[in-house]
């Protein structure tokens, strides 16, 4: 990348970082995982577009995509969670769980397969 490109990010970074009253967590939440999932999106197309490159972080780059998008939509069920009935909560926060626990196994498999 450019290094034009690390203006806006440590510009947005630094405001993230600072608590201010107009904006709560959960929005400042859904918009960094928003640039997660672009930056993850991009991995993704660099590297089903060049075929020189290895494919050893595709399971990893894929899995971050998925649980991040996922996420954001998990982020505004939650504004609705009082809503709901204790069964939907369980099985929202299940899905959570499970998505969290593929991703954090593809990254110990992609890191376990780059050991070797």
């Amino acid at each position: 990348m450019s290094y034009y490109w690390y203006i806006p990010i440590i510009l947005m970074a630094g405001y993230f970082l600072i608590d201010t009253n107009g904006i709560t967590n959960e929005v400042k939440k859904v918009i960094s995982n928003i640039v997660v999932i672009c930056f993850a999106g991009s991995a993704l197309l660099m590297e089903i577009k060049n075929s020189k490159i290895n494919d050893r972080f595709m399971l990893a780059d894929s899995f971050i995509f998925l649980y991040y998008a996922l996420s954001v939509f998990l982020f505004f069920l939650l504004r609705q969670l009082p809503a709901f009935g204790q069964e939907e909560a369980k099985i929202i926060w299940g899905m959570n769980n499970i998505l969290c626990s593929f991703l954090y196994l593809s990254i110990i498999y992609t890191f376990l397969k780059l050991k070797k």
